[in-house]
Parts: structure tokens; sequence; C-alpha cells
């Protein structure tokens, strides 16, 4: 799967577009499947009034796949119609517990009484429904390349973060444990709580998706200007904080101002496994899939390498008992490190970064700790441990 963004007006849709058309050549012969023919990629969009239908000469068909050609075919997402359909669904479950529960249920009643047009005030209900949807497309089997245009959505980082943002925001009004215990003690919630956690497995599926390296590559559009290399910085300071595996940055001049580049491959410094190429600026109009060959994009594959928080590590010392320090660490871009913020949920440990926030699950053997220290190196953020002596097993 390939993961399409970047700053509004970077020309984002030009290079998922063009990536999507031009398939790219298979090392050794393929072998079809009947049930899999004419179903090699599949380019999804999200933005209600993305001009991708335009250009590849289709109707627009909202949450319904469309053939574009013998090996191509659209998804247009429409964000408020998925969640709205998948919460009725949902409320329905909740409003048949509410009947036939004799105790009130003061957490259900509150989402019971939701209405599917308020739907999206819930937070990241909206955004994580929407990207189940592209995980169910990408396990079904039926597309061997899916590509995301994640552009026309304001903030394409919250949206990716949004399954994280869920589970968070059902643990703290309906923790898993208590869940479970009013499952044991009342058989009418024991639906209700299997459908929550299976929204809460979903989540923790569609966010393990977009950080896996062996099977997505994320792919960042700016532009080669001076207002892309102004972004830049905060771009992959985002990428980072999410663990989204960045596999190539392009570059487009099409969006630099005056024609002036001031980004330059070989001047940026990036992780390993990341590749850097240009976007040329083209004379006619992205009007038609042929002029969209012309760009010359080609998604490269994942490389399998983990990048910002995804590759983090935790390195105990030799001492022993209440004696030992933890340090997790990852790599991590900072632009403004003035602006970058920790903080504790429980298990969860709550990283801001450019005023976007992350809850980062803790390692098993850091539940049990507190945090002593915490400083960034230039190249990584560096987060010591000491054990809490209130809740550490002792020999």
């Amino acid at each position: 799967m390939h993961t399409v963004f970047g700053p509004g007006g970077s020309g984002v849709t030009a290079v998922a577009a063009a990536g999507a058309v031009s398939r790219p050549r298979a090392r050794r012969p393929e072998v079809r499947s009947p049930l899999a023919a004419d179903r090699h990629t599949l380019l999804v969009t999200v933005d209600r009034c993305s001009p991708v239908p335009d250009i590849l000469g289709v109707f627009r068909s909202p949450n319904d796949v469309v053939a574009v050609s013998s090996h191509l075919h659209l998804l247009c997402l429409e964000r408020l119609t998925s969640a709205t359909t998948s919460w009725a669904l949902f409320a329905e479950l909740l409003a048949d517990t509410v009947r036939r529960s004799k105790i009130t249920l003061p957490f259900v009643d509150t989402l019971a009484g939701i209405d599917q047009a308020e739907v999206t005030s819930l937070p990241g209900v909206e955004d994580a429904l929407l990207l189940r949807r592209i995980r169910d497309e990408a396990v079904s089997g039926q597309w061997q390349r899916i590509v995301v245009d994640l552009s026309g959505v304001g903030d394409p980082y919250q949206l990716l973060d949004a399954p994280s943002t869920l589970r968070h925001s059902l643990d703290r009004l309906w923790p898993r444990h208590r869940r479970l215990a009013a499952a044991a003690d009342r058989p009418a919630v024991a639906q209700l709580t299997t459908a929550v956690d299976t929204i809460d497995r979903d989540c923790a599926d569609v966010a393990e998706l977009l950080r896996d390296a062996d099977t997505t590559a994320a792919h960042l559009v700016v532009g080669s200007g001076h207002r892309g290399a102004r972004l830049l910085p905060h771009q992959l300071a985002s990428i980072d904080l999410l663990g989204l595996p960045l596999r190539t940055i392009y570059l487009d001049d099409a969006t630099a101002e005056s024609g002036r580049r001031e980004l330059v491959p070989d001047e940026i410094d990036i992780a390993p496994g990341v590749d850097i190429r240009g976007v040329a600026a083209l004379d006619t109009p992205l009007d038609r899939p042929a002029r969209l060959k012309k760009l010359g994009v080609t998604l490269l594959a994942p490389s399998g390498r983990a990048h910002g928080s995804s590759a983090l590590s935790v390195v105990g010392d030799e001492a022993d008992g209440l004696d030992t320090t933890y340090e997790l660490s990852w790599p991590q871009t900072l632009p403004d490190p003035g602006r970058f913020m920790l903080g504790r949920s429980g298990d969860d440990l709550l990283v801001t970064v450019d005023g976007l926030r992350h809850c980062l699950p803790l390692p098993s053997v850091l539940r049990r700790c507190v945090v002593d220290d915490a400083d960034w190196d230039g190249q990584q953020v560096r987060i010591r441990f000491r054990p809490d002596p209130a809740v550490w097993p002792r020999r």
C-alpha cells in the first residue's frame, strides 16, 4: 500500500494519480488469477471535491469502486457518508442494549444518544472509520497495489493518527477492564462490549498497517521552492512522531514560487532508505492519464525499514531491582525543540511535537516505571525511566 500526502497545494493529487496510472514493471511475469483479473491498482481519494475522476475520465461514484482502465480502479470515499453509515449500525446495537438492560449505564446512554449527524464530533471516529474502509480493501486480496491520495483533508497527520486517537478516547471513556467486568455482571452488555472491542481491534489493525514498513510505503510531496523548504522540517517531524514508513520525498517544481528551486535533493539530510526525487513542471495541464504519465512518477515499494517512533528501542543498564534505569529512544526531527512536550496517561506516553500530539504505547517493561529525565541530542529523543517502588515487583 502507498500513502501519498503533504502540505496543501504541493501537488499531492498529481503525484498520487501519476503513480497510480504508471504501472510498475514486474521483475518476473505475473501469474494472473481469474478472480483478480483486471484488478491491479486501486487509487483511493478522500477529498469530496477531488479532481481525480475528471482527470481520469470517469463519473464520481462515492464509496463505490469504478473501473478506469484494464489495470486501474478508482474509489472516491466520502468521509461523512462512511462515518454515519457505520455509526448507524453501532447506534442500533447501543439502543438495543439500553432497552434490554435493567440497570442504567451512563456511558452507554450517552453514546446511544449521539445522532448520526453528530458522530463527527467524537475525536478520531470519522477518520478512523474512513481508514477502516481502506484497510478492508487492503486485506481483501483483490488488489496488488493500493494508492491512497490524502490531499484535501486539512491535516493529513491528524487523519493518519485517528485510529490511535479513537483507541485512547475509548479507553478513557470506558477502560477495557471495566468493559469486561460489566459484561460479566450484566449479560445484556456483553454484545456491546464485543462491539466496542471490535472497534478497538480495528483501530489497532489500521494503525499497525499504516506503520508497517513491510507492507506500506509513505510518500511525502512538497514544493521545491521557498514554502516547501520552510515546511519540510515540520513535515518530517510529524512523520517521525507517528512512525510512518517514509519511502520517498517528492520535490514538485510545479508548485515552486516563480519557478525558483530552493530544495536540492543532495542537500537534504534524510534517514537511510528514503529516496528524494524531483517532479518536473510540465507546460501542459494534467487533465488526462497520458499527461500524468509524463511526470515520470514511480511509487517505490515498501523498504521494510522502520522509521521514527516505529523504530523505538529500550535499553536497560546492568543494575538490578529498584536501582535499574531504562532508556527509551527513537529518531525524531525537532525543528522547534521548544514545542516538544511529554506527558503520561496510564500506559501511554503522550508526545507533542509542533502541536501534534500522539499517544505512544509504552513497552511492558516501562509501565511500572516513572519518567526520570528526557532530552534530545539533535537526532534522537531519549527518555530515561526508573522503577516505581509502589508497583515494582519485590524479590
